[in-house]
């Protein structure tokens, strides 16, 4: 309760700080104030920190809360007072706010609900996340401490992990607590975002917005439903597979065959049901994409919604940054709608007609953004600018001096924004190794349609309700959209002849497709795009309309052109990994379209609230009827997912274990004296341990995760994933190996002293990897912990 009272007062205290700076928003940032609170408090604490100005302690925190109040109360202090205060407004629209309260308090409860029923941090990158967040609340100074690595920082973007420890410092919760009440927060906060944004896009009367039955208040309530709510159409196909549907006697099914998604082509297992029963079944709607190599194998593909993200529950980058882009989206649609209106100057020439306050606050957000997960930083640039863009195209028209702005505008807030957080970036290595054209991976539209279905449907039916609306030509949309797929085409081609050609990137490029040759992967570029055409012409269906609408901004309504740019920059996305993905450590292109296709499915989401609601109030009888088949038809399908997957995950609401929000709860039964030791260590004096080295998604690392002290080597593998290679790691594994298991003094005191080892822990997974020889710790150091087998031993 103290978690949601305080996120509810930062909210309350910062929102005369948005009213006053996002005068272009209907509910002039009210659903968003919670948001940009807690990053405004984040950022305040983070980087006083890192100046080493505030200690990493409550106090700091506390401090840094009072530094944002005083800011916020003082900048908007015309805000609180006069015939425009926030107060007479507010009195206006109390049914907006109330709406944003309850849906944020409903969410976090609904969400706590099911982190209760299931709460342990097993499995996928939880320890990970876990880790992090202990290392963070256990750091006495930024930037913290690898808890994987002794001697290192934090070599991730980890600002949504530093908001959770904050949150955690000032209530006293405990990190596994912590973890899973997070993850109610992020989603709570993107619930209230997204309603925010929705009911900032559609229309409401002026000066009293919301009338008689609360007209306006219930429609945005589809974009949350949409974004977090609907799923893709795997879990349909889950119920049709468990059904036995379009399977042969012989167990063969051409249906299944063609379709192509792992798991579902194999006969269903058992009597037909009205629900899958495969283990771990919902984990199959984040892999329905399938890419194969030159040479037949298979690639897969991680391609996650929102949904899913819930379901699974990790508390990663993408999912903490999530109500941080829809602030981002606020801002750009703020700026479109003639909120901060202004003037940048330099050398007495106008550079950009925005006020400096929005820009600066522009820098501030999409800054952050990068710090809490860097592939959604150039995105929300982008967004920005362009919405910057389309309000003067809306004016004036569309010149070329909008590319310059575009881009004038895009360096400028991307470098402010690198400079606002200067000090994350002097510590952060990538993985990242340079764009690789895409030549041979093609999206199916089978594929695509199951994954983006549910918001496909009310996206088509309200562009083709704009377009006989407004009697527009076609031409330009054909020309524009076909002129991105063919640059894209090109980009591939030329691209990848050029990598093919050089010596020093021919080996890398070819290898990743598999490829014998170049004339190989050149030929197959065109050959698999006219085999599986469906993905790249739906997208194509998708870019004509959107870009013919774009393309004459003042004959369409100022309304749905935000709308519009929200549906172009999610279709962009969707087709970038058509034709270049970003080079790492998994050598295709599985992580650029998980990346791209989560924000793809967040505008979407948005464009498809307000495009079925348009439909809905606006449209005659017969497209407010398709519109109204449409919306059951998504919704029908798409809330399927999270239905079941929620029932899956959490035993029907009926946890085995009980309701319980301690995310270790379930290591004190699995090794009950692993974790008393390790509750010893939490409050021990701080110090680096060694413990066993094992692979990743393992049990591995547990005592760095869970006491929040850092480890030799936690999970190798991640890592190497983080800091681009294992060099930082050098031979850590094996003299870790060699501390344990030898029995000279010695050459075990040589590895303590060399990696600053406080602390040996030797437990149940020590045992189980080495031939432990314990005496030469019992002779040597101190014994300051012991239960049943496992012990603690302390350097004198």
């Amino acid at each position: 309760m103290l978690w949601y009272l305080l996120l509810t007062l930062t909210g309350w205290i910062t929102f005369p700080l948005a009213y006053r700076l996002l005068p272009g928003l209907a509910d002039r940032g009210y659903a968003l104030s919670r948001t940009l609170g807690l990053l405004l408090w984040g950022y305040i604490f983070w980087i006083l920190a890192s100046l080493g100005v505030l200690y990493n302690t409550p106090g700091g925190v506390w401090l840094a809360w009072g530094l944002l109040a005083a800011l916020s109360l003082t900048l908007a202090r015309k805000s609180l007072r006069g015939k425009r205060s926030l107060w007479p407004w507010l009195k206006a629209r109390w049914r907006m706010a109330l709406t944003v309260e309850v849906l944020f308090a409903a969410a976090f409860a609904f969400m706590t609900l099911v982190r209760a029923a299931n709460p342990d941090i097993a499995g996928t990158e939880k320890p990970m996340e876990l880790a992090f967040i202990n290392a963070i609340l256990h750091s006495s100074a930024f930037p913290p401490h690898d808890p994987w690595l002794s001697g290192y920082a934090i070599s991730y973007y980890y600002f949504g992990y530093v908001l959770v420890a904050m949150l955690a410092k000032v209530t006293a919760t405990a990190g596994p607590v912590a973890f899973n009440l997070g993850l109610a927060t992020v989603f709570a906060l993107a619930a209230a975002g997204a309603y925010g944004v929705a009911y900032d896009l559609l229309p409401h009367p002026h000066p009293l917005p919301l009338r008689g039955r609360g007209e306006g208040v219930g429609p945005p309530l589809l974009a949350p439903l949409f974004l977090l709510f609907t799923g893709n159409l795997e879990a349909l196909l889950e119920v049709l597979h468990a059904r036995g549907l379009f399977w042969r006697p012989d167990g063969t099914s051409a249906f299944w065959a063609w379709l192509d998604i792992r798991d579902l082509v194999n006969p269903p297992q058992g009597p037909p049901s009205w629900g899958p029963t495969r283990f771990w079944w919902w984990w199959r709607a984040s892999r329905v994409l399938q890419d194969y190599s030159l040479s037949g194998a298979p690639k897969e593909i991680i391609d996650e919604f929102p949904a899913f993200s819930y379901v699974l529950g990790d508390l990663h980058p993408h999912v903490l940054a999530m109500p941080f882009a829809l602030l981002a989206v606020g801002l750009a649609l703020n700026l479109y709608r003639g909120g901060g209106r202004g003037r940048i100057a330099a050398g007495g020439r106008t550079l950009w007609h925005i006020s400096p306050a929005a820009f600066g606050l522009a820098a501030l957000v999409l800054g952050g953004m990068a710090f809490l997960n860097t592939w959604d930083f150039p995105i929300y640039v982008a967004l920005f600018a362009a919405a910057y863009v389309l309000r003067q195209a809306r004016s004036r028209g569309w010149e070329w001096a909008h590319l310059g702005g575009f881009l004038s505008l895009g360096a400028a807030l991307g470098a402010a924004g690198g400079l606002l957080y200067l000090p994350f970036y002097l510590g952060f290595s990538s993985q990242a190794g340079g764009l690789i054209p895409n030549l041979v991976y093609v999206t199916r539209g089978a594929h695509l349609w199951v994954m983006f279905g549910t918001l496909f449907v009310p996206l088509f039916l309200w562009l083709g309700y704009l377009l006989r609306k407004e009697r527009l030509p076609l031409k330009a949309g054909l020309l524009l959209g076909g002129g991105i797929l063919l640059a894209g085409f090109l980009f591939a081609l030329l691209g990848g002849a050029l990598a093919g050609l050089l010596p020093a990137a021919r080996d890398v490029f070819l290898g990743s497709l598999d490829a014998p040759s170049l004339g190989a992967a050149l030929r197959e570029a065109f050959t698999r795009r006219l085999r599986a055409p469906g993905g790249w012409l739906t997208l194509l269906a998708l870019l004509v309309p959107v870009t013919a609408l774009l393309s004459a901004p003042r004959r369409i309504s100022r309304r749905s052109l935000f709308p519009l740019l929200l549906t172009f920059f999610g279709a962009a996305l969707v087709l970038a990994p058509e034709f270049v993905y970003l080079r790492d450590q998994f050598g295709w292109r599985m992580n650029t379209i998980f990346k791209f296709y989560y924000q793809g499915w967040l505008l979407f989401s948005l464009a498809a609230a307000y495009g079925i609601v348009t439909l809905l109030k606006g449209a005659d009888s017969l497209w407010r009827g398709a519109a109204f088949a449409g919306l059951l038809l998504s919704l029908g399908a798409g809330l399927l997912y999270p239905a079941l997957g929620f029932y899956s995950r959490t035993e029907g609401f009926h946890p085995p274990q009980g309701w319980n929000l301690d995310g270790g709860a379930y290591l004190e039964r699995q090794f009950p004296d692993d974790m008393a030791a390790i509750r010893w260590l939490e409050s021990a004096p701080p110090g680096t341990v060694a413990e066993a080295v094992g692979g990743s998604y393992s049990a591995f690392a547990r005592v760095a995760t869970y006491s929040g002290h850092p480890d030799v080597l936690g999970w190798p593998g991640h890592e190497s994933q983080w800091r681009g290679g294992a060099k930082e790691q050098g031979s850590r594994e094996t003299d870790i190996r060699r501390l344990y298991e030898t029995a000279n003094w010695g050459e075990a005191e040589t590895i303590l002293r060399q990696y600053g080892v406080r602390y040996v822990f030797v437990g149940a997974l020590e045992r189980q990897a080495y031939r432990v020889n314990e005496r030469k710790f019992r002779q040597h150091m101190e014994l300051v912990f012991e239960q049943g087998e496992t012990r603690i031993y302390r350097l004198r």
